[in-house]
Protein backbone atom coordinates (compact mmCIF):
# COMPACT_ATOMS: atom_id res chain seq x y z
CA UNK A 1 0.00 0.00 0.00
CA UNK A 2 1.37 3.55 -0.96
CA UNK A 3 1.32 6.36 1.26
CA UNK A 4 -0.99 8.11 -0.29
CA UNK A 5 -3.59 5.06 -0.21
CA UNK A 6 -2.65 4.71 3.31
CA UNK A 7 -3.35 8.27 4.08
CA UNK A 8 -6.71 7.59 2.17
CA UNK A 9 -7.59 4.50 4.05
CA UNK A 10 -6.64 6.35 7.76
CA UNK A 11 -9.16 9.11 6.60
CA UNK A 12 -11.90 6.89 5.32
CA UNK A 13 -11.58 4.74 9.01
CA UNK A 14 -11.95 8.40 10.92
CA UNK A 15 -14.78 9.61 8.62
CA UNK A 16 -16.64 6.69 9.07
CA UNK A 17 -16.37 6.44 13.54
CA UNK A 18 -17.56 10.18 13.02
CA UNK A 19 -20.46 9.46 11.32
CA UNK A 20 -21.43 6.40 13.38
CA UNK A 21 -20.83 8.84 16.54
CA UNK A 22 -22.84 11.53 15.18
CA UNK A 23 -25.82 8.89 14.71
CA UNK A 24 -25.67 7.73 18.14
CA UNK A 25 -25.25 11.11 19.55
CA UNK A 26 -28.63 12.33 17.35
CA UNK A 27 -30.31 9.22 18.90
CA UNK A 28 -30.53 7.48 15.43
CA UNK A 29 -29.71 4.19 14.24
CA UNK A 30 -30.63 1.90 11.10
CA UNK A 31 -32.96 -1.20 11.45
CA UNK A 32 -33.34 -3.29 8.02
CA UNK A 33 -32.53 -0.12 6.21
CA UNK A 34 -35.29 1.93 8.13
CA UNK A 35 -34.17 4.77 10.04
CA UNK A 36 -35.97 5.00 13.64
CA UNK A 37 -35.51 8.26 15.35
CA UNK A 38 -35.73 8.02 19.20
CA UNK A 39 -37.25 11.37 20.99
CA UNK A 40 -35.70 12.92 23.77
CA UNK A 41 -37.45 14.04 26.67
CA UNK A 42 -37.79 17.86 27.64
CA UNK A 43 -34.91 18.86 29.20
CA UNK A 44 -34.55 19.55 33.13
CA UNK A 45 -34.71 23.14 33.93
CA UNK A 46 -32.53 24.77 36.82
CA UNK A 47 -34.68 26.35 39.39
CA UNK A 48 -34.18 29.92 38.38
CA UNK A 49 -35.36 29.01 34.78
CA UNK A 50 -38.40 26.61 35.36
CA UNK A 51 -39.78 30.14 37.69
CA UNK A 52 -39.20 32.35 34.81
CA UNK A 53 -40.75 29.83 32.77
CA UNK A 54 -43.89 29.02 35.07
CA UNK A 55 -44.62 31.84 37.33
CA UNK A 56 -46.82 33.55 34.80
CA UNK A 57 -49.01 30.87 34.88
CA UNK A 58 -49.26 31.06 38.38
CA UNK A 59 -51.85 33.33 39.87
CA UNK A 60 -52.87 34.42 43.49
CA UNK A 61 -56.54 34.17 44.56
CA UNK A 62 -58.85 36.27 47.06
CA UNK A 63 -62.20 35.48 47.93
CA UNK A 64 -64.54 36.83 50.45
CA UNK A 65 -67.88 34.91 51.51
CA UNK A 66 -70.17 35.84 54.34
CA UNK A 67 -71.26 33.79 57.34
CA UNK A 68 -73.20 33.67 60.36
CA UNK A 69 -72.01 34.34 63.92
CA UNK A 70 -74.02 32.09 66.54
CA UNK A 71 -76.22 34.82 67.64
CA UNK A 72 -77.54 35.41 63.88
CA UNK A 73 -75.26 38.24 62.58
CA UNK A 74 -73.74 38.10 59.30
CA UNK A 75 -70.02 38.95 59.03
CA UNK A 76 -67.86 39.30 56.26
CA UNK A 77 -64.38 37.13 55.75
CA UNK A 78 -61.46 37.35 53.25
CA UNK A 79 -59.13 34.17 52.09
CA UNK A 80 -56.47 33.51 50.17
CA UNK A 81 -55.33 30.62 47.73
CA UNK A 82 -52.92 30.07 44.62
CA UNK A 83 -54.32 28.84 41.30
CA UNK A 84 -52.58 28.09 37.41
CA UNK A 85 -53.35 29.18 34.27
CA UNK A 86 -54.63 26.17 32.34
CA UNK A 87 -56.00 28.11 29.03
CA UNK A 88 -54.82 31.39 27.18
CA UNK A 89 -57.82 32.86 27.21
CA UNK A 90 -58.02 32.82 30.93
CA UNK A 91 -59.37 29.28 32.35
CA UNK A 92 -57.51 28.73 35.81
CA UNK A 93 -57.10 25.41 37.67
CA UNK A 94 -57.31 25.88 41.58
CA UNK A 95 -58.63 23.61 44.43
CA UNK A 96 -62.30 23.59 45.73
CA UNK A 97 -61.70 24.54 49.12
CA UNK A 98 -60.39 27.51 48.12
CA UNK A 99 -63.22 29.62 46.38
CA UNK A 100 -65.85 27.54 48.60
CA UNK A 101 -68.03 29.60 49.97
CA UNK A 102 -67.19 32.42 47.97
CA UNK A 103 -69.39 35.15 47.05
CA UNK A 104 -66.37 36.96 44.99
CA UNK A 105 -63.02 35.95 43.40
CA UNK A 106 -60.57 38.23 42.36
CA UNK A 107 -57.52 37.00 40.49
CA UNK A 108 -54.16 38.46 40.41
CA UNK A 109 -51.12 37.54 38.17
CA UNK A 110 -47.37 37.93 38.25
CA UNK A 111 -47.48 41.19 36.39
CA UNK A 112 -49.81 43.14 39.11
CA UNK A 113 -52.42 42.63 37.04
CA UNK A 114 -55.81 42.04 39.23
CA UNK A 115 -59.41 40.82 37.76
CA UNK A 116 -62.90 39.62 38.90
CA UNK A 117 -63.26 35.81 38.10
CA UNK A 118 -66.42 33.90 37.73
CA UNK A 119 -66.23 30.03 39.09
CA UNK A 120 -66.93 27.81 36.33
CA UNK A 121 -67.41 24.38 38.30
CA UNK A 122 -65.82 21.97 40.63
CA UNK A 123 -65.67 18.82 41.97
CA UNK A 124 -65.20 18.57 45.54
CA UNK A 125 -65.29 15.19 46.30
CA UNK A 126 -61.68 15.51 44.21
CA UNK A 127 -61.35 19.20 45.66
CA UNK A 128 -60.65 20.99 42.37
CA UNK A 129 -62.37 23.95 40.93
CA UNK A 130 -62.02 25.90 37.34
CA UNK A 131 -62.55 29.86 37.95
CA UNK A 132 -62.25 32.19 34.30
CA UNK A 133 -60.70 35.89 34.07
CA UNK A 134 -61.75 38.40 30.55
CA UNK A 135 -58.54 38.06 29.29
CA UNK A 136 -56.44 36.61 26.46
CA UNK A 137 -53.11 35.82 24.93
CA UNK A 138 -52.24 34.33 28.35
CA UNK A 139 -49.76 32.20 29.33
CA UNK A 140 -50.75 28.41 30.30
CA UNK A 141 -48.60 25.92 32.05
CA UNK A 142 -47.72 22.30 30.14
CA UNK A 143 -49.18 19.60 31.78
CA UNK A 144 -47.09 16.35 32.22
CA UNK A 145 -47.48 12.41 33.65
CA UNK A 146 -48.17 12.21 37.06
CA UNK A 147 -48.11 8.33 36.40
CA UNK A 148 -44.79 8.39 35.53
CA UNK A 149 -43.35 9.98 38.91
CA UNK A 150 -41.08 8.44 40.74
CA UNK A 151 -40.21 8.59 44.51
CA UNK A 152 -37.18 10.99 44.74
CA UNK A 153 -37.70 12.84 41.89
CA UNK A 154 -37.74 16.43 42.69
CA UNK A 155 -40.83 18.91 42.38
CA UNK A 156 -41.16 22.11 42.75
CA UNK A 157 -44.17 24.88 43.92
CA UNK A 158 -44.79 28.32 42.91
CA UNK A 159 -47.63 29.84 45.54
CA UNK A 160 -48.78 32.40 47.89
CA UNK A 161 -48.04 31.45 51.25
CA UNK A 162 -49.85 32.66 54.00
CA UNK A 163 -51.73 34.69 50.88
CA UNK A 164 -48.78 37.57 51.96
CA UNK A 165 -45.52 35.99 50.24
CA UNK A 166 -46.85 36.05 46.71
CA UNK A 167 -45.30 33.66 43.76
CA UNK A 168 -42.52 31.80 46.42
CA UNK A 169 -40.70 29.28 44.75
CA UNK A 170 -40.27 26.08 46.97
CA UNK A 171 -38.45 22.74 46.02
CA UNK A 172 -38.30 19.23 47.33
CA UNK A 173 -39.02 15.70 45.89
CA UNK A 174 -41.56 13.32 46.09
CA UNK A 175 -41.63 11.72 49.20
CA UNK A 176 -44.40 8.98 48.55
CA UNK A 177 -46.94 8.29 45.61
CA UNK A 178 -50.43 7.29 45.98
CA UNK A 179 -50.47 8.13 50.01
CA UNK A 180 -54.09 7.66 51.40
CA UNK A 181 -55.27 10.52 52.69
CA UNK A 182 -58.22 11.17 54.87
CA UNK A 183 -59.32 15.20 54.30
CA UNK A 184 -61.57 17.15 56.23
CA UNK A 185 -64.65 16.10 54.47
CA UNK A 186 -64.02 12.85 55.70
CA UNK A 187 -63.46 11.55 52.45
CA UNK A 188 -59.86 10.21 51.21
CA UNK A 189 -57.41 10.80 48.22
CA UNK A 190 -54.25 9.54 46.93
CA UNK A 191 -52.16 12.39 46.98
CA UNK A 192 -48.86 12.97 46.15
CA UNK A 193 -46.41 13.41 49.35
CA UNK A 194 -43.75 15.89 49.02
CA UNK A 195 -41.09 17.47 51.27
CA UNK A 196 -41.57 20.70 49.50
CA UNK A 197 -42.78 23.74 51.53
CA UNK A 198 -46.61 23.86 51.16
CA UNK A 199 -48.31 26.09 52.84
CA UNK A 200 -51.54 27.71 53.44
CA UNK A 201 -52.20 30.01 50.95
CA UNK A 202 -49.86 27.58 48.34
CA UNK A 203 -53.51 25.80 47.77
CA UNK A 204 -54.49 25.22 44.47
CA UNK A 205 -51.36 26.04 43.13
CA UNK A 206 -48.91 23.81 41.01
CA UNK A 207 -46.49 21.19 41.90
CA UNK A 208 -43.82 21.20 39.01
CA UNK A 209 -41.44 18.33 37.63
CA UNK A 210 -37.95 19.17 36.78
CA UNK A 211 -39.41 19.77 33.92
CA UNK A 212 -41.38 22.58 34.34
CA UNK A 213 -44.34 20.86 33.79
CA UNK A 214 -47.30 20.50 36.10
CA UNK A 215 -48.13 16.86 37.26
CA UNK A 216 -49.83 18.21 40.97
CA UNK A 217 -52.35 20.11 42.65
CA UNK A 218 -50.63 21.30 45.83
CA UNK A 219 -53.63 21.02 48.44
CA UNK A 220 -52.46 21.33 52.21
CA UNK A 221 -56.22 20.78 53.20
CA UNK A 222 -56.23 17.48 55.05
CA UNK A 223 -55.65 16.45 58.31
CA UNK A 224 -53.78 13.08 60.27
CA UNK A 225 -54.91 11.94 63.82
CA UNK A 226 -56.12 15.11 65.11
CA UNK A 227 -52.91 16.83 63.64
CA UNK A 228 -52.80 20.79 62.32
CA UNK A 229 -51.01 21.60 59.10
CA UNK A 230 -49.07 24.02 61.34
CA UNK A 231 -47.81 21.01 63.74
CA UNK A 232 -45.59 19.44 60.86
CA UNK A 233 -42.91 19.34 59.10
CA UNK A 234 -41.81 18.85 55.33
CA UNK A 235 -45.01 16.59 54.81
CA UNK A 236 -46.51 18.30 51.92
CA UNK A 237 -49.75 17.04 49.82
CA UNK A 238 -50.70 17.21 45.86
CA UNK A 239 -53.40 16.03 43.70
CA UNK A 240 -51.89 14.28 40.88
CA UNK A 241 -52.89 16.03 37.50
CA UNK A 242 -53.66 12.76 35.69
CA UNK A 243 -56.50 12.18 38.14
CA UNK A 244 -58.66 15.22 37.54
CA UNK A 245 -57.64 15.75 33.75
CA UNK A 246 -60.81 14.23 32.26
CA UNK A 247 -62.80 16.01 35.19
CA UNK A 248 -61.49 19.37 34.01
CA UNK A 249 -61.75 18.85 30.57
CA UNK A 250 -66.05 17.61 30.84
CA UNK A 251 -66.13 21.30 33.04
CA UNK A 252 -64.79 23.25 30.30
CA UNK A 253 -66.02 21.55 27.51
CA UNK A 254 -69.32 20.13 28.46
CA UNK A 255 -70.33 21.88 31.74
CA UNK A 256 -70.92 19.17 33.58
CA UNK A 257 -68.62 16.34 35.29
CA UNK A 258 -69.19 12.78 34.02
CA UNK A 259 -67.62 10.53 35.59
CA UNK A 260 -67.13 6.42 35.16
CA UNK A 261 -69.65 4.65 37.66
CA UNK A 262 -70.59 0.63 38.36
CA UNK A 263 -72.75 1.05 41.04
CA UNK A 264 -72.12 0.01 44.15
CA UNK A 265 -71.07 1.28 47.58
CA UNK A 266 -67.97 -0.63 49.79
CA UNK A 267 -65.84 -0.85 52.67
CA UNK A 268 -62.65 -1.90 53.95
CA UNK A 269 -62.47 -5.72 54.97
CA UNK A 270 -62.82 -6.17 58.39
CA UNK A 271 -60.54 -8.47 60.89
CA UNK A 272 -63.76 -10.00 61.50
CA UNK A 273 -64.27 -11.27 57.93
CA UNK A 274 -60.66 -12.02 57.06
CA UNK A 275 -60.33 -14.33 59.62
CA UNK A 276 -63.43 -16.32 58.85
CA UNK A 277 -62.93 -15.83 54.71
CA UNK A 278 -59.24 -15.93 55.12
CA UNK A 279 -58.67 -12.99 52.52
CA UNK A 280 -56.30 -10.70 54.13
CA UNK A 281 -57.36 -7.74 51.71
CA UNK A 282 -60.45 -6.42 49.61
CA UNK A 283 -63.52 -4.34 49.44
CA UNK A 284 -66.60 -5.44 51.01
CA UNK A 285 -69.63 -4.39 49.08
CA UNK A 286 -72.32 -2.79 51.01
CA UNK A 287 -75.22 -2.04 48.55
CA UNK A 288 -75.80 -2.16 44.84
CA UNK A 289 -77.68 0.21 42.81
CA UNK A 290 -80.31 -1.29 40.91
CA UNK A 291 -79.70 -1.64 36.80
CA UNK A 292 -76.53 -0.24 37.81
CA UNK A 293 -73.45 -1.92 35.95
CA UNK A 294 -72.22 -4.01 38.86
CA UNK A 295 -75.88 -5.26 39.37
CA UNK A 296 -76.01 -6.08 35.93
CA UNK A 297 -73.05 -7.88 36.08
CA UNK A 298 -74.07 -9.99 38.86
CA UNK A 299 -72.49 -8.30 41.84
CA UNK A 300 -74.24 -8.89 44.84
CA UNK A 301 -74.51 -7.61 48.54
CA UNK A 302 -71.21 -8.58 51.09
CA UNK A 303 -68.90 -10.01 47.84
CA UNK A 304 -65.47 -9.18 48.36
CA UNK A 305 -63.78 -7.41 45.67
CA UNK A 306 -60.01 -8.72 45.39
CA UNK A 307 -59.05 -7.95 41.82
CA UNK A 308 -60.04 -5.77 38.83
CA UNK A 309 -58.06 -7.06 35.78
CA UNK A 310 -54.72 -7.43 37.24
CA UNK A 311 -54.44 -4.77 39.93
CA UNK A 312 -54.77 -6.09 43.66
CA UNK A 313 -57.66 -4.63 45.69
CA UNK A 314 -56.52 -3.80 48.98
CA UNK A 315 -59.42 -1.35 50.21
CA UNK A 316 -61.86 0.19 49.28
CA UNK A 317 -59.88 3.27 47.69
CA UNK A 318 -57.98 0.92 45.82
CA UNK A 319 -61.12 0.51 43.97
CA UNK A 320 -62.19 3.72 43.98
CA UNK A 321 -59.16 4.52 42.04
CA UNK A 322 -59.27 1.87 39.71
CA UNK A 323 -63.27 3.14 38.47
CA UNK A 324 -61.55 6.70 38.28
CA UNK A 325 -59.50 6.02 35.79
CA UNK A 326 -61.70 3.70 33.50
CA UNK A 327 -63.69 5.17 30.70
CA UNK A 328 -66.76 4.65 29.94
CA UNK A 329 -67.77 1.67 27.79
CA UNK A 330 -64.80 -0.44 28.99
CA UNK A 331 -64.80 -4.02 30.42
CA UNK A 332 -62.98 -4.78 33.16
CA UNK A 333 -62.85 -8.17 35.10
CA UNK A 334 -63.60 -8.28 38.61
CA UNK A 335 -62.17 -11.05 40.72
CA UNK A 336 -64.76 -11.84 43.63
CA UNK A 337 -64.60 -14.19 46.92
CA UNK A 338 -68.14 -14.94 47.49
CA UNK A 339 -69.25 -17.83 49.54
CA UNK A 340 -65.71 -19.33 49.87
CA UNK A 341 -65.20 -19.14 46.11
CA UNK A 342 -63.16 -16.84 44.10
CA UNK A 343 -65.40 -15.88 40.57
CA UNK A 344 -64.86 -14.00 37.73
CA UNK A 345 -66.97 -11.31 36.43
CA UNK A 346 -66.83 -8.38 33.62
CA UNK A 347 -68.52 -5.50 34.20
CA UNK A 348 -68.83 -2.95 31.37
CA UNK A 349 -68.30 0.36 33.26
CA UNK A 350 -71.09 2.84 32.95
CA UNK A 351 -70.68 7.01 33.47
CA UNK A 352 -73.50 9.44 35.26
CA UNK A 353 -72.82 13.17 35.19
CA UNK A 354 -73.03 15.69 37.74
CA UNK A 355 -73.53 19.78 37.67
CA UNK A 356 -70.64 21.43 37.69
CA UNK A 357 -72.58 24.68 39.69
CA UNK A 358 -74.24 23.76 42.61
CA UNK A 359 -75.90 26.61 44.64
CA UNK A 360 -73.45 27.26 47.60
CA UNK A 361 -75.77 30.17 49.13
CA UNK A 362 -75.49 31.05 52.85
CA UNK A 363 -78.51 30.34 54.61
CA UNK A 364 -79.26 30.65 58.11
CA UNK A 365 -78.96 26.77 58.77
CA UNK A 366 -75.42 27.35 57.15
CA UNK A 367 -72.75 26.78 59.56
CA UNK A 368 -69.79 29.56 59.71
CA UNK A 369 -66.70 28.05 59.55
CA UNK A 370 -64.57 27.39 63.11
CA UNK A 371 -61.56 28.79 61.85
CA UNK A 372 -60.33 29.45 58.17
CA UNK A 373 -59.34 26.39 55.56
CA UNK A 374 -55.77 25.32 55.05
CA UNK A 375 -54.77 27.00 51.77
CA UNK A 376 -56.88 30.48 53.09
CA UNK A 377 -56.19 33.16 55.53
CA UNK A 378 -58.68 35.76 57.05
CA UNK A 379 -61.39 35.85 59.58
CA UNK A 380 -64.09 33.30 59.16
CA UNK A 381 -66.83 33.09 61.51
CA UNK A 382 -66.97 33.95 64.96
CA UNK A 383 -64.32 34.99 67.42
CA UNK A 384 -62.96 32.86 70.51
CA UNK A 385 -62.69 36.24 71.93
CA UNK A 386 -65.66 36.29 74.73
CA UNK A 387 -65.70 39.97 74.69
CA UNK A 388 -65.91 40.18 70.98
CA UNK A 389 -68.77 37.79 71.41
CA UNK A 390 -70.39 40.35 74.05
CA UNK A 391 -70.22 43.03 71.87
CA UNK A 392 -71.67 41.08 68.97
CA UNK A 393 -74.24 39.78 70.88
CA UNK A 394 -75.62 43.04 72.30
CA UNK A 395 -74.84 45.49 69.87
CA UNK A 396 -74.90 43.36 66.69
CA UNK A 397 -70.65 44.61 65.18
Amino acid sequence: MNTFSAVSHTFLQKTLALVLLACLIAGCIAVGGTQTAFAAESPELSPADLYEQNVNSTVGITISGETTSRYGYGRTYEASGSGFIITSDGYILTNYHVISGSRTVTVATYDQETYDATVIGYDAADDIAVIKIEADNLKPVTFGDSDTLRVGEEVFAIGNPLGELTFSLTHGIVSALSRNVRIEAGTSMNLIQTDCAINSGNSGGALFNARGEVIGITNAKYSSSGMSEAEIDNIGFAIPINSVKRIVTSIIENGYILKPYIGVTVSPLSEETASVTGIKAGAVVQDVTADAPADKAGIKLHDVIVKVDDTAINDSNDLVQVISRANPGDVMTFSIYRQGQEIQLDVEIGSKTEPALKDEGVTEDTPAPQQPQNGQQGSQGWSDNPFEEFFDFYFGY
